[in-house]
This record gives structure tokens, C-alpha cells and sequence, in this order.
């Protein structure tokens, strides 16, 4: 007798350095809980990010901007993550760093322009016409090619499309054969056809094949047959970005529906191209088909950036579509690049005195050991309480992040060892394979002679 043996397949999971946020771990009194929502410590800064929250669902963020200062390794990118997981699923989260706005190919205000597009959202509604049914005929009929009379193509075919109600016939020309084809669509499957473009859809395979006929793929969930008529109308929700419109628009594709469709990327969008979209996504929140997704635009290294792309950026933050800006920045007095002001964080004080900053502060060693926990967690690494004690013990002396950075070595050391579990000794090896900044220094200073210059 033969036996079947299901296969599972492996997913490729990157964990990255914040995704274990899952929002600003608050009260319904906007009251910060030691460790919740993958956030620990900072209590102060993430009810302060509360009430920005609640401001920006309000709207009384307009002409307003956050700052997030306070030393390397304090949580400020995890704040500004935490802010838009709080704010919706829909919601753009764009990153830029300082120094990404320096492009030999881009303008300064250009590359910070595209990315306050990118942070707004638009949820685009669409009532389209469709036949939607399972296939439960498919004749396709073939001519020969026009250039090569040996090879047959497909010129149209005659399908039936069955719902729970009702079942009807068409015939269909080549177009919508090849789409159907290329997809690998057959009889079993739910299909749906935009009437005015002619796009197929594949929903999936209907349950009742599924079940009755052959072992649905362990990739592949069936679906229900659709009830109701096989023509109907059906709203579609997009969401897209004011940066993905702009692009739509100046290739001049016609229409929004090009999108799915992709095409070359444009570099430089003529300001009126922009100004055409503003007035396009206008005319459709007052006709109340769209809506607009204010995004968080999150700036990092802001001190790098020089009094051309402050100016501008204050400029963003009077327009009526702007995004919730979030800078950061780990540097006190400094020169503002372009000029020979020395200023707070390097930013010029006209637009600090615009901003809401909110001051993180050094990790207390029991919240540093949360986040090892939790960081342990999320990396799937087991760790001894002695192990994780000593660790949070370098954390201490040296910083956050290089703690955080030797658990994955440690626990690959462990795993050499045929062990599963991370042991002090495991943490010891790898620190002394992987320097912190302060040993590195005095290895610099050490061979300071042979070192190039």
C-alpha cells in the first residue's frame, strides 16, 4: 500500500532589529507598562509618544514634527516603529537616514520629497464590473500562428462560470485564453474577469473540487464557490502611496489600473505632474471614493542634513498633505552643516522651536535584561539564567546593542557543541572573538603606528 507523506514547507523568517515591536505598550490611561508590546523602560518617552498618538488621530498635528533625542542605543527607532504600529496597519512607515539624501543622481529636496510622498497613504475605492464563478467549462479554440503555420495558438474559448445561484456561458477572445492559460487557471477554479479590461483573477480552488476529486497543495487554501449572480458589481480597495500616483502619472500609462501592471521607475517628477495628483486624490475624498493614510516619515541622523533641507523640510510641514515627521538624533551641540551656527542637535532653532521633543535616556540594568529576554525570544535563542545574567552584566559596562549582538553568536557557539543551549561560557567565547567600541579603541591606540592613515 502507498503512502502519502505530507511535506512542509520552510519559511524564510528574518528577524530584524525591531521586529518584535508591536506598539507603545499602553494603558487605557495612557500609562506605560514595564515591558509590553515588545517595548521595555522609556517610560516617559513612550507616554509622551501616547499622547502624540492620540494627537495625530485627532489631527492636531498639522505644522507640527517629533524629535527623538537621546544617546545611541535608547529606543528612539523602536519609539517611532511603535508609533505607527499604533496608528493602523495601513499605515506607510518610511526611513531615511541623513545622509541618503546626498544622491549624485537626485536632488536634495527631490529624495526628501519622494519620500514624504511615500509616507502618505491613499485608500482607493473601485466598483467594478465582474463575471466571478467556478469554472466548470473550458474549451479553449486554436488557429494556426500567422507567421509560422505549424504551431497552433489559442483565438478564443467558450467557459461556464457557476455560482451557488446560478451558471452561464460566454465566449471569450484571446486575451483573456492567454491570461487564463499563463496562470495556469483550469476547471475547479474560482476565477473573476473585470468586464471592462478583461483581467483574470485566480481566487483559488473551490472547496467542492477539492474535496470531492484530489488532496488540496499544503501552499493552497480552497475556496468557498461564490454565491449570488455571475455578473456583478464588486468594490476593490487599493491602498497606494502619493509617491506610487506620481509615478503612474508621469508615465502616462492611463490610469491608475497601469499600477498593477508596474514600469520603470522615473527619477526627477516634474512639481506640476505632483500638483495634478494633489488635485486628482481631492476631487476623490470629496466624491468619497478615497481616503487619505497620513504615514510616519522617520529621519534618522537628522544633524546631518544642512540648512537647505531644514528649510525645505519646514516648508513640508505647512503643506496640507504632509505626513507625521519623526526626526532622531544622538548629537548635542553641533555646527548646522552649511552654515557656522552652532546649534542644539545641529538643527536650526527656528524649527526646533516646531517640534515636540521627547528625551530618551540609558537603559536601567534590570529593563536591559527584559529586552535581552525578549530579544532572545525573537531570535529563538535558549539562554541559562546565568548566562543571561552575565550578559546583561556586559550590557551594562559596554552598551545595549553589543549585548544584543552577541546572542546570535553565542547561541551558533553553542550549536557547534551539539548543545541547544546558550551557557555563560558560550557568552564568554564570543565576547572575546567580538570586540565593543572601548577594546577596539584601545587595540587602535595600541597599533596606532602600523595602522594606515
Amino acid at each position: 500500500m502507498s503512502s502519502i507523506t505530507p511535506i512542509s514547507p520552510r519559511g524564510f523568517a528574518r528577524v530584524g532589529a525591531h521586529s518584535h515591536i508591536k506598539g507603545l505598550g499602553l494603558d487605557e490611561d495612557l500609562k506605560a507598562k514595564l515591558a509590553a508590546d515588545g517595548m521595555v523602560g522609556q517610560t516617559e518617552a513612550r507616554e509622551a509618544a501616547g499622547i502624540i498618538v492620540n494627537m495625530i488621530k485627532a489631527g492636531k498635528m498639522a505644522g507640527r514634527a517629533v524629535l527623538l533625542a537621546g544617546p545611541p542605543g535608547t529606543g528612539k527607532t523602536a519609539i517611532a516603529i511603535a508609533i505607527a504600529r499604533e496608528l493602523g496597519r495601513d499605515v506607510p512607515f518610511i526611513t531615511l537616514t541623513g545622509s541618503e539624501i546626498y544622491s549624485s543622481e537626485l536632488k536634495k529636496t527631490e529624495v526628501l520629497m519622494q519620500a514624504v510622498r511615500k509616507a502618505i497613504g491613499v485608500r482607493l475605492h473601485e466598483t467594478r464590473k465582474v463575471y466571478e464563478g467556478e469554472l466548470t467549462q473550458f474549451e479553449v479554440r486554436t488557429a494556426k500562428h500567422a507567421y509560422n503555420p505549424y504551431q497552433q495558438v489559442p483565438e478564443s474559448a467558450r467557459i461556464t462560470l457557476t455560482t451557488k445561484s446560478e451558471s452561464r456561458s460566454f465566449n471569450v477572445g484571446s486575451s483573456i485564453v492567454a491570461a487564463m492559460l499563463n496562470q495556469g487557471i483550469r476547471i475547479g477554479d474560482v476565477v473573476q474577469i473585470d468586464a471592462e479590461t478583461g483581467k483574470v483573477i485566480r481566487a483559488g480552488r473551490s472547496e467542492e473540487v477539492a474535496e470531492k476529486y484530489e488532496i488540496a497543495g499544503y501552499d493552497e487554501k480552497p475556496v468557498p464557490r461564490p454565491s449570488g449572480p455571475v455578473e456583478k458589481e464588486k468594490e476593490f480597495i487599493y491602498v497606494v502611496t502619493l509617491h506610487d500616483l506620481d509615478q503612474i502619472q508621469s508615465q502616462s500609462r492611463g490610469g491608475f489600473f497601469s499600477l498593477l501592471f508596474g514600469g520603470g521607475e522615473v527619477r526627477e517628477i516634474d512639481p506640476e505632474i505632483r500638483r495634478r495628483v494633489d488635485e486628482y486624490v481631492k476631487q476623490r475624498v470629496e466624491d468619497g471614493t478615497a481616503e487619505i493614510i497620513p504615514g510616519v516619515f522617520f529621519l534618522d541622523d537628522v544633524s546631518m542634513l544642512d540648512i537647505e533641507a531644514f528649510s525645505f523640510l519646514s516648508t513640508v510641514l505647512e503643506s496640507e498633505l504632509a505626513p507625521i515627521v519623526i526626526f532622531a538624533t544622538n548629537r548635542g551641540i553641533t555646527t548646522v552643516r552649511g552654515t557656522d551656527l552652532q546649534a542644539p542637535h545641529g538643527m536650526p532653532l527656528d524649527l526646533l522651536d516646531r517640534l515636540l521633543i521627547i528625551n530618551t535616556r540609558l537603559y536601567t540594568e534590570e529593563e536591559i535584561m527584559e529586552i535581552l529576554k525578549i530579544r532572545a525570544r525573537e531570535e529563538d535563542v535558549n539562554i541559562m539564567d546565568d548566562a543571561l545574567n552575565h550578559l546583561t552584566k556586559i550590557g551594562v559596562e559596554t552598551s545595549l546593542r553589543y549585548a544584543v549582538q552577541l546572542l546570535s553568536p553565542a547561541a551558533e557557539k553553542a550549536k557547534s557543541e551539539k548543545r541547544n543551549t546558550v551557557t555563560k561560557d558560550d557568552i564568554e567565547v564570543v565576547r572575546k572573538l567580538f570586540s565593543d567600541v572601548k577594546r577596539s579603541v584601545e587595540y587602535v591606540k595600541q597599533y596606532e603606528e602600523y595602522m594606515l592613515r
